[in-house]
């Protein structure tokens, strides 16, 4: 009977690099936790409780415990592929404590960030070695390239539809504008704080008002300046604040601004308080995603007593698929999949309904649709079109011929400014 030596040398050579690899991966995933730990628990938002953050934090913790159970146990094909998506996590980690450097300095849980940044690139050399080392080449060469290009064209989906959208809801609920922009408002105005119904504190500043009308220009402090001194030329008070998670305010961000009602509600209290504001008279101006939020809040409170929605389109799945055209928008429908469910659970949120099915909800709430002919690429037209034709009266729309994404008051500003104050001042000011 013929023996097969059994090459030892070469065994114990892969044991020890097995054994390495898995010493340094276990490492790097748990630096990668340590960031998760710090970011939910230890150091959350100002404002926030850690209770709030379970979600999103016992998810990836869930899943990196998954990779440490599994690492060792798989084929170098399966560890590879592991090592290079908990890779890109753990580097898309330490992007959030990078954005803040560079933008204010160092604080809280940006320290750990790095760690998380260097698990990352671990985790993406251990990943790359190990396939490279486990590649196949004792077999047929076109059979191997032809399986190559199968595994090439795996890999691009799993970016395309997986790891991108996750990435884009990692920075959409990690990171905002940190700083507080310079004030440019053409008049004298005061520095407020009000607070939400979930306690976080909300900063910003106050145009007061000269015909006892008021009017929310949002979101943020920056993009409404145009807006705000506007209004305050005609005698309008005008209201700007950073949203929850922004700037000099308190919370958690979500760009897409998910739950950020809450703020508008807040918002409007803080008018009717004020002695130079009659409550029935508080208006709003919200742009992009200031504008959706804005169609969720006076969907749910008569506090407003008319808005302007100027670039508004969608905020999620639920837009995606409501939304006119859903037939040329298929392939995209996987990776907004991805994406909804990424923020859900990063931001502790369900996606709010969509907008077309709020702004039936407004009445008698007069509310005023504006966007531009090519904003967005043109898309901008189909849900206005459709919001304006589910809304009841009183209503208005305008498309800005040759307006970009809320670009209105640039593009066309004296009739921008005709149509927007003629809506406001028949809503807010006494017809005497």
């Amino acid at each position: 009977m013929n023996e097969i030596a059994v090459p030892t040398a070469s065994l114990a050579a892969a044991g020890s690099r097995l054994c390495a690899e898995g010493v340094v991966a276990r490492v790097a995933l748990a630096l990668i936790a340590l960031h998760v730990v710090d970011d939910n628990f230890l150091q959350p938002e100002p404002g926030t409780a850690a209770t709030g953050n379970l979600i999103s934090a016992l998810v990836p913790l869930g899943l990196i415990v998954a990779a440490l159970v599994l690492y060792p146990r798989v084929r170098p094909g399966f560890r590879s592929g592991i090592a290079l998506v908990f890779g890109a996590l753990g580097v898309l980690g330490g992007a959030e404590a990078a954005y803040y450097t560079a933008n204010g300095g160092m604080s809280g849980d940006d320290y750990t960030g790095y760690l998380s940044l260097a698990g990352g690139l671990l985790l993406l050399g251990v990943g790359s070695a190990t396939l490279w080392r486990s590649r196949r080449r004792n077999d047929s060469r076109p059979w191997r390239y032809v399986r190559r290009l199968f595994r090439a064209a795996g890999a691009a989906v799993v970016v395309m539809f997986v790891l991108f959208p996750l990435a884009l809801a990692y920075v959409v609920t990690h990171t905002a504008r940190a700083e507080v922009p310079r004030a440019d408002l053409g008049t004298a105005y005061e520095k407020i704080e009000f607070t939400t119904s979930d306690g976080l504190l909300l900063k910003g500043w106050y145009i007061p008002s000269k015909n006892r009308a008021a009017v929310i220009a949002f979101p943020g402090r920056s993009g409404p300046q145009k807006q705000a001194r506007m209004l305050a030329r005609h005698g309008y008070g005008v209201l700007l604040f950073d949203r929850r998670g922004e700037g000099a305010s308190e919370g958690d961000p979500n760009v897409f601004g998910w739950g950020g009602e809450r703020d508008l509600f807040a918002a409007a209290a803080y008018l009717r308080s004020r002695a130079d504001v009659d409550g029935s008279r508080i208006g709003a101006i919200g742009l992009s995603v200031g504008g959706e939020m804005l169609i969720h809040a006076a969907a749910h409170t008569d506090a407003f007593a008319a808005i302007v929605t100027e670039g508004a389109s969608g905020q999620s799945l639920r837009d995606e698929l409501a939304n006119p055209g859903l037939a040329g928008r298929l392939l995209d429908l996987p990776a907004q999949v991805s994406l909804t469910a990424a923020v859900a659970v990063l931001s502790g949120e369900l996606p709010p309904p969509s907008l077309r099915s709020e702004v039936a909800r407004i009445a008698p709430t007069p509310v005023f649709f504006i966007y531009g002919e090519h904003g967005q690429g043109g898309t901008e037209a189909r849900p206005n079109k459709a919001f304006y034709a589910a809304a009841h009266e009183p209503k208005r729309i305008w498309e800005v011929p040759g307006g970009q994404h809320i670009a209105g008051i640039t593009t066309r500003p004296a009739e921008y400014e005709r149509r927007v104050l003629g809506f406001f001042d028949g809503a807010l000011l006494p017809t005497d």
